[in-house]
């Protein structure tokens, strides 16, 4: 009874799309920590990085965007923590 109940509530949710990589779909190859506008996009509102499955990057952009995030607050492009 209890497995018969799951299988439907599968049935019934919608497929969500597969989230792509808009770094990959934009030919970038390198992402620069001066542009602060970008990388606020990828930053929460507590100045937390944003994960991978929120963001839809890929791997490889997401430890490059990590890296210029962590560059841009060393520097004083982006805050540490929200105020």
């Amino acid at each position: 009874m209890q497995g018969n109940v799951n299988s439907q509530r599968r049935q019934q949710q919608p497929r969500r799309r597969k989230k792509i990589c808009a770094f990959c779909v934009d030919g970038v190859h390198t992402i620069d920590y001066k542009q602060s506008d970008m990388l606020g996009r990828y930053v929460n509102e507590f100045g937390r990085i944003k994960p991978r499955r929120q963001t839809g990057t890929c791997a490889k952009h997401q430890r490059a965007l990590a890296v210029a995030v962590k560059r841009a607050r060393h520097i004083a492009l982006l805050p540490f923590v929200a105020e």
